[in-house]
């Protein structure tokens, strides 16, 4: 028992904490828990089946900025293990990765199995036990000290330290096994999802992608850039993830039903609109407006934001009032929908809430409320905006509670 460390978890943060625990001391016995039947989920399907591994962030302070909730504790975590050294880990395994023009780094494969292979590889050559459908019902700590895990086959396994990597929970009677440890728990709530709107001419959109859209949330001061996609349910893409990550707390008291706000513009003043649109139909007064219409939109957005403006895009500039023109830019610079409810990618569901970092050493990832107890990744009140930020959190977490789980 006294050189055994379990890992409950078989996820990016669990399993990169399991290596670094066997790798720290090799006199140790890793076992790695996993109650499903596979491990590293998410790792397959991020990205697209690519694995965003982590984010061409490498100024410590803008990367922890990046963070809705965590920002501060992530800040000294990452001094430890940041980017660069995510990098330089996975290079030293011979899989070398790269950064795209979002800051999204991915392995060059562009395969998540590379990444799934790198880790399982150091696990076998580790010698780490990896237990799968394996799920932990009580965790008690153990009159001669360390730690009895009762398991869900009526197993009881003892050992020195347990490191919990166990994700985001969608409800927080999911962590009440961790609440009778006495740690305090933040709810859970989802962040990173997408924008439903039962607008059927929106939706008819679908497959329409924005590369720089201004999103604001009305009545908040939630308010984001970046690229917006229309989808058959509503809106997505990156400026709305990173809003609901923003907004996780707000938007999930508000039910999930409120306003949204889209300026296709995103780097346009209103009066330079005004005058530009005024200009070209003192000037081009007898062009039609499909034609000669003067932003860079997709052709199907800018023929439904004309029609929805009342006007006809066939109609020549000069048919068009200065009334109409004033209509034409709220839609173009202040086009608002009413969102009712959310989409969650099930299998990459991300959460808002999670034990509280305030109970939580980050210099070792250890409970301050019980010795031995360690924490990392999602299960964590720690969740980033989307492009790799999470996935880096994984990493950090996983690194130091990994090493500090071997040294003592």
């Amino acid at each position: 028992m006294l050189n055994t460390i379990v890992i409950i978890g078989g996820g990016a943060a669990g399993y990169f904490a399991a290596i670094q625990c066997a790798e720290a001391n090799k006199q140790l016995k890793v076992i790695l828990l996993e109650k499903g039947s596979k491990v590293l989920q998410k790792v397959k399907i991020s990205g697209g089946g690519r694995c965003n591994v982590t984010h061409a962030c490498f100024d410590i302070k803008q990367l922890s900025q990046s963070y809705p909730r965590g920002d501060k504790q992530l800040k000294s975590a990452f001094s430890r293990f940041y980017t660069k050294d995510t990098v330089e880990w996975f290079e030293s395994k011979k899989v070398k990765l790269k950064a795209e023009a979002d800051g999204r780094m991915f392995p060059v494969s562009d395969s998540s199995q590379t990444i799934i292979d790198c880790l399982e590889k150091e696990v076998k050559r580790l010698k780490i036990e990896v237990r799968l459908e394996t799920g932990v019902k009580k965790v008690s700590p153990s009159f001669h000290g360390g730690f009895d895990l009762f398991l869900d086959n009526g197993e009881k396994l003892s050992c020195r330290r347990v490191i919990v990597a166990t994700g985001g929970s969608p409800k927080e009677e999911g962590l009440n096994w961790l609440k009778d440890l006495g740690m305090r728990i933040e709810p859970p709530v989802p962040s990173l999802f997408t924008f439903n709107i039962p607008d059927p001419n929106l939706t008819a959109l679908q497959g329409i992608a924005v590369n720089m859209a201004k999103v604001k949330i009305l009545d908040t001061k939630l308010e984001t850039a970046g690229p917006v996609l229309i989808t058959h349910w509503g809106l997505s893409g990156p400026a709305i993830l990173k809003t609901s990550s923003l907004g996780a707390r707000i938007l999930a008291e508000k039910e999930y039903e409120f306003k949204v706000q889209v300026c296709w513009l995103e780097n346009r003043k209103e009066e330079g609109v005004r005058q530009e649109l005024f200009n070209l139909k003192a000037a081009n007064p007898g062009k039609l407006m499909s034609s000669t219409f003067p932003f860079v939109l997709p052709k199907r957005l800018t023929s439904y934001l004309i029609q929805k403006a009342g006007l006809d895009e066939k109609a020549n500039w000069g048919e068009v009032s200065k009334e109409n023109l004033n209509q034409l830019i709220q839609c173009l610079m202040y086009d608002t929908y009413e969102v009712k409810g959310k989409t969650t990618f099930k299998e990459e569901f991300v959460t808002c809430g999670g034990i509280n970092l305030d109970d939580i050493d980050f210099k070792t990832m250890e409970s301050k409320r019980l010795r031995g107890l360690h924490f990392a990744g999602e299960v964590l009140d720690i969740d980033g905006i989307t492009g790799g930020f999470n996935f880096q959190a994984a990493w950090t977490t996983g690194f130091i509670a990994g090493q500090a789980a071997a040294a003592e």
